[in-house]
């Protein structure tokens, strides 16, 4: 749930991060379910043979992230894969890719492919801070960004939305709920109208064929994984179509197959609230540099009115409006890290809320400005499009409106701030049914799973079930932290060992691994 996020690195940013995982197999066609065999009998051959143009990642002079990877010493390279896995030789997309490539080449293991979660999330730009997280171990991996198909700088998808998001609370009264009908069925009106000859084929499915491509044309007979939030479902998709073509594979965040769906976000309520409590003792902690309160019970008193201000008239923030529907999700953006530095930004935005309740005005700051143009213009539409299009095109969502009014109802009286935007309508409700049905994953994996026990995106309780499930896996939690996203994010020094030394040796702890959260 990744918060969606547009980089990893940056998880404070701006969206909600999205999280998954799947259940049950549409037999595959067999130039999608079989990997490249004799050349007269893969019908892929042309795709798992071609010639890799590598070269400079760098777009122009304000290109961040390809500086980034230039000052890395990385290239990038686009990798032709076929629309439809079913007619390989019909249209054609790019997956771009970027690599860090292995120096101790003595001691190479192998490609250590990433994705970042999302859905819908760049991570060509994720090698550079991925091989420093591994340090000396990373001289040994050739460490590649995969940007998957319509997502970033491979070929795009854009429906043209006026938002980066579908995720909206759903308001009070029915009224509330009937505007998020309105919407979703505007967003998914968008994306048919726009891109519906390529809709059927944004799927996790063929995200996963790209992967396998991808190996193939590294000249790989198996890869490595490192997956984050929605990336944990990705690898398992993967494993599970792909038997015996993954080494050491890592799921940081997870999602269970069981809980994947387009209503990725239902279940995170409690957790959500915790980290809201944790961050309200935080702020409380604070109060001379924030005022938002000398007591956790205050800063949540804090956050309550602004909420009931909202709920009777848009708040006006800069040059936005934030109403009963949006307000929620910016606090939710807010609660993905637990760091001082996250902390901090959702404070001040809560701040420049408050006074908007108050009827200033309000310049907002950095933080709550990003999250606003995220949710309240189209400068993000290809990511929110993206995302949707995935997450539709992998899982069926109910249909009928009333059974989001009676979830949403039901959810409001426990949980009134998160419950109307975790169990509220998507465009999903108005989409294609999936071409292909869900993954069912394969009984067990032996992977090493990494999660904390306050993640408020993919639940602790999301890594303990699929651990019971996967016997031979291992576990490392983070004790004490309400953090989506540990290894090499968060800054723990027991957590990154385990994980390196995992990538180092290729094998598993001798047992599951607890990690407490650094004092200070």
């Amino acid at each position: 749930m990744n918060g969606s996020l547009h980089r990893l690195a940056s998880r404070t940013a701006t969206g909600v991060a999205l999280c998954l995982a799947g259940a049950l197999t549409l037999t595959a066609s067999p130039a999608a379910a079989h990997g490249p065999g004799p050349a007269s009998a893969d019908p892929l051959a042309r795709y798992h043979r071609q010639h890799l143009d590598w070269k400079s990642c760098r777009l122009g002079p304000d290109d961040a992230t390809g500086e980034e990877l230039r000052q890395a010493g990385a290239q990038c390279a686009d990798v032709t894969v076929p629309l439809n896995y079913d007619e390989p030789d019909g249209r054609t997309l790019t997956v771009a890719i970027s690599r860090i490539r292995a120096t101790d080449t003595a001691h190479r293991v192998g490609a250590l492919l990433l994705n970042g979660g999302g859905p819908g999330g760049q991570t060509i730009g994720d090698p550079p801070w991925v091989r420093a997280a591994m340090k000396q171990v990373g001289e040994r991996y050739d460490v590649v960004g995969v940007d998957p198909r319509f997502v970033g700088r491979s070929t795009p998808l854009d429906c043209h939305w006026p938002t980066g998001s579908f995720i909206r609370g759903a308001g009070s009264g029915r009224s509330g709920l009937d505007r998020s009908v309105a919407v979703a069925e505007d967003l998914a009106d968008r994306c048919r109208a726009t891109r519906g000859d390529v809709l059927p084929y944004v799927t996790t499915r063929n995200t996963a064929r790209d992967m396998d491509v991808v190996r193939a044309a590294l000249g790989e007979r198996r890869i490595s994984y490192l997956g984050y939030s929605y990336g944990t479902y990705l690898g398992q998709v993967y494993a599970t179509m792909f038997p015996g073509r993954t080494d050491r594979v890592v799921l940081d965040g997870v999602v269970t197959a069981d809980r994947y769906s387009p209503r990725l976000l239902r279940g995170t309520e409690p957790a959500n609230r915790h980290a809201l409590r944790g961050w309200a003792a935080w702020a409380a902690g604070r109060d001379a540099a924030h005022g938002l309160g000398r007591t956790p019970g205050q800063v949540l008193a804090t956050v309550e009115r602004i909420r009931a201000a909202a709920g009777r008239s848009p708040l006006r923030v800069g040059g936005y409006r934030v109403d009963e529907q949006v307000l929620p999700v910016v606090l939710l953006n807010g609660l993905s890290q637990d760091n001082d530095a996250a902390y901090a930004d959702l404070a001040r935005a809560v701040r420049d809320l408050r006074r908007a309740a108050d009827g200033r005005t309000v310049t907002p700051s950095p933080w709550l400005a990003d999250a606003l143009g995220f949710l309240l213009t189209g400068s993000d539409s290809a990511y929110g499009s993206g995302q949707t299009a995935i997450l539709c095109g992998d899982v069926a969502a109910p249909r009928s409106p009333e059974v989001y009014r009676r979830d949403v109802e039901r959810s409001r009286a426990a949980y009134p701030l998160f419950g109307p935007v975790t169990n509220n309508i998507g465009p999903c409700a108005f989409w294609d049914p999936p071409r292909e049905r869900p993954t069912t994953v394969r009984d067990d994996l032996p992977a090493l799973l990494v999660n904390a026990t306050g993640d408020p995106r993919t639940t602790y309780e999301n890594a303990r079930s699929l651990r019971r499930t996967w016997p031979s896996s291992r576990l490392v939690t983070l004790r004490g932290a309400d953090q989506h996203a540990v290894y090499g994010v968060f800054g723990s020094a027991c957590a990154d060992a385990t994980v390196n030394g995992y990538l180092a040796t290729g094998r598993l702890p001798a047992a599951d691994v607890t990690c407490d959260r650094p004092s200070g």
